[in-house]
């Protein structure tokens, strides 16, 4: 057993690892070490997705010179202030090669000098009598740390419970060339991108693929939510539509039984009054996603589960509901937002991971989240909301779930960057030194119906485009800023949507912010 008693042991070499171990490393404050099962960082990408494209975006030409600005158009760059660390010197392909991924990912664990000890296959997470974790690898080495970050993704397959599923080829083990599939007729289990990319590849060389699945299949360009379907995968919508032998199955996988000519499947249609019928194919395939693996953690020792056990559950701090002083970061954190927001993927988990470090440094070691002194006016604080709302890729990325906050104690005010709506309401900002009267807090976000929405409507599509006073009716990305007072929301303010995404016309945008502002300020309203 190690002698060293750790601040941080951090699990996992992933983006999300390497994202809090750099920010350790930059702070040079704590004792910190990850351990990575594999020998590279970011194994995962060494198998996912099976087809190696991403669906991350990458724009090395914007137009723009402006760092934080392009962070909003380069989904897979961690955070660091080395402008040579950003993706987007990598390649220009829009939806670039898994494999190119890996080798940032390697560049960026070198460049900023984490400490991983890599080969080291964490077996048993527990609790120990004296306080912290010992937590032990496969080699029998353990590890003693006061907090454990968990930042391993979701590693496992996740099986859905369909008698015969054992007899279908699951997303991680099935072949990936498509004349393995020639002339075969394919089911496809699941409706998320992974089964897309997969019809996708085999379209060529199948007599027929069925894609299947008891939900409609959704599309990200409609519900702002990336893990949905994306148009870079969506061709096959095309051959169904289209009548090209393919299709779409809606309804219910209830049995998968083998036979001597293939696999016969039984399915109830959702949209037929749920009418069964026995389906014949030669391939089954799984593509259902994939899930936590809680298996390492001890008696004791064990987080609560949620969403199907596919997630553990947490706090508005990322903390295990049940087992204190263990974190979660990366795509796990997504259970917080679950298909609402980006926690699920690097463009949205670099900042959750900037804002775990900062609840970290807050709770256990009285370091205050950083903020700017501005003047306690409305002016001034107008003027920082609309520089911040038109440069932030935070907000951008993670709409709805994290906000600046701009605090007022009397004359002091001071303005909090990237702060964790459910952590700013479970916890506050408040100080000995600035106890919060008013907290303004902004984020980016769509209209409460979005989704029911078509973006290509043109009877509804920019309906409130730089209309001041229809803003609240907004259905794209736009600014709310909302008045907490005392602890309560007492008033809500909505920005004009802009076409370019700038929030700065003068009497479209500040004038509004202004008055509403200054009327929080001096309790006319609230």
């Amino acid at each position: 057993m190690t002698a060293e008693m750790l601040d941080y042991l951090i699990i996992g070499a992933g983006p999300a690892g390497l994202q809090l171990a750099a920010l350790f490393q930059r702070d040079g404050r704590r004792d910190y070490l990850v351990l990575e099962a594999a020998d590279v960082p970011g194994a995962f990408f060494t198998r996912f997705p099976r087809h190696r494209q991403l669906i991350s975006i990458n724009k090395p030409h914007t137009g723009s010179d402006d760092p934080e600005l392009n962070l909003r158009l380069d989904w897979n760059s961690l955070l660091s202030d080395d402008p040579a660390l950003r993706f987007t010197r990598y390649t220009e392909r829009y939806f670039p090669d898994a494999d190119v991924l890996l080798r940032y990912l390697a560049d960026f664990a070198a460049a900023t000098g984490v400490r991983v000890r890599y080969r080291s296959r964490v077996v048993r997470v527990a609790r120990v009598a004296d306080g912290g974790f010992a937590v032990t690898d496969q080699t029998g080495t353990t590890h003693r740390a006061h907090r454990v970050v968990v930042a391993t993704g979701v590693s496992q397959p996740y099986v859905p419970a369909i008698p015969g599923i054992a007899h279908a080829e699951r997303y991680d083990e099935m072949p990936v060339d498509p004349r393995d599939f020639l002339d075969q007729r394919v089911l496809i289990i699941g409706k998320g991108n992974s089964a897309f990319e997969t019809a996708d590849a085999l379209m060529e060389t199948t007599t027929l693929i069925h894609v299947a699945g008891p939900s409609s299949v959704r599309m990200a360009w409609r519900t702002h939510y990336v893990g949905h379907l994306r148009a870079v995968n969506n061709n096959f919508l095309d051959t169904y539509q289209l009548k090209s032998a393919n299709a779409i199955l809606d309804g219910h996988v209830r049995d998968i039984e083998r036979d001597a000519d293939g696999y016969r499947v039984t399915f109830s249609f959702s949209r037929a009054n749920e009418v069964t019928k026995e389906l014949r194919y030669d391939r089954v395939l799984a593509c259902t996603g994939f899930r936590f693996d809680p298996s390492v953690f001890a008696d004791g020792c064990r987080p609560a589960l949620a969403i199907n056990d596919r997630f553990p559950a947490q706090t508005a701090q990322w903390e295990s509901v049940n087992v204190p002083d263990l974190f979660f970061a990366g795509t796990l954190s997504q259970q917080r937002d679950f298909k609402r927001s980006t926690s699920g993927f690097i463009h949205g988990f670099r900042y959750g991971v900037r804002a775990l470090h900062r609840i970290l440094e807050r709770r256990y070691h009285d370091n205050p989240w950083p903020a700017e002194k501005v003047d306690a006016t409305a002016d001034a604080a107008a003027d920082a909301i609309i520089e911040r709302v038109n440069r932030s890729s935070a907000l951008w990325q993670q709409f709805g779930v994290l906000a600046d906050v701009l605090t007022v104690a009397g004359t002091d005010a001071r303005y909090h960057e990237e702060v964790p709506v459910d952590y700013l309401v479970d916890t506050g900002l408040d100080t000995a030194d600035h106890p919060v009267e008013h907290a303004f807090v902004v984020t980016l976000e769509y209209g409460p119906q979005h989704d029911q929405v078509d973006p290509f409507d043109i009877s509804v599509s920019r309906i409130a485009q730089d209309v001041a006073g229809q803003a609240h009716d907004a259905a794209y990305l736009h600014p709310v800023v909302r008045h907490h007072h005392r602890g309560r929301v007492a008033a809500v303010h909505h920005l004009a949507e802009n076409l370019e995404n700038r929030w700065n016309r003068p009497d479209v945008h500040r004038r509004p912010l202004v008055a509403f502002l200054d009327r929080c300020l001096s309790g006319t309203v609230g």
